[in-house]
């Protein structure tokens, strides 16, 4: 069982867990949104996902002058020259994947590259809205593959559904932050809880919690898909979950690959 924690960490450090999740939250939506992805479409997701992650990783990674306090960042500092050459042929596998995917998909997906590349000149000084801007911008990736070519009238069932998507996103980056509060300390990091303290954190995700249940029954009495609804529902729980028991998993940061893990979970409604 420690062997494939320890490689299950790995995959995890590396961002490969963010990555699966993205394309499987993906293909969660195309399937609400009646649109078959092309595979063109889910590999460029994939390594952008990759590419943004690991570059906000090694940027940090470098700026820490000191061996870094998170497993993540101490990685990322000990095979920066490795993970830098992965990360120049991801960019360039992606560029050219990016030339077969939908016309929708490409003008659409210039226009969020534009605000990434936003983000990553800007995420310093962003403070306490950080976390709520990733949030943002990996749902908006997430949803650029079926959103743009959808043949459906989307209504409010879709935007709500959306809506607590992208909610329990941000609570996953609270409730990271909240863990790595010292951590972010010690390596000069900002984030919500650094910037507004670990009080004001805790009715922030008491509060999304919260409001993750109240959407979820507003959909189940707005004709929402069954499924698609609990399995939002079995998300935020496990992010509950992790909150209510974290002194337990603040060791060895089990916590990070739990909360990780949890964007997989809509493969169920795809099976």
């Amino acid at each position: 069982m420690s062997f494939l924690l320890k490689k299950y960490r790995l995959v995890n450090i590396l961002s490969i867990d963010i990555v699966a999740g993205a394309v499987i939250s993906a293909l969660f939506f195309s399937k609400l949104l009646l649109v078959q992805v092309k595979i063109y479409g889910l590999v460029a997701l994939a390594l952008t996902v990759w590419i943004i992650y690991t570059i906000d990783h090694l940027r940090d990674a470098r700026r820490i002058r000191h061996p870094a306090s998170t497993l993540r960042h101490r990685f990322h500092q000990e095979n920066y020259r490795t993970l830098l050459f992965v990360l120049y042929a991801a960019i360039v596998i992606d560029a050219a994947t990016i030339l077969f995917i939908r016309r929708q998909v490409f003008e659409w997906g210039l226009v969020l590259s534009a605000i990434v590349l936003f983000y990553l000149m800007i995420h310093r000084s962003l403070r306490f809205l950080k976390e709520l801007f990733i949030a943002s911008l990996y749902t908006a990736g997430i949803l650029l593959l079926s959103i743009t070519t959808t043949p459906v009238q989307t209504g409010m069932m879709h935007y709500l559904l959306i809506l607590q998507f992208g909610s329990i996103a941000w609570a996953n980056l609270v409730l990271f932050s909240w863990f790595d509060h010292a951590f972010d300390q010690q390596d000069d990091q900002n984030s919500f809880v650094t910037i507004l303290g670990r009080r004001t954190t805790e009715i922030l995700l008491i509060a999304l919690f919260t409001l993750n249940f109240i959407l979820a029954i507003i959909q189940l009495n707005l004709t929402a898909p069954i499924m698609a609804v609990f399995i939002l529902i079995a998300m935020n729980s496990v992010l509950l979950s992790i909150f209510l028991f974290r002194k337990v998993l603040e060791s060895d940061e089990l916590y990070r690959p739990i909360g990780d893990a949890i964007f997989m979970l809509p493969v169920f409604f795809l099976i």
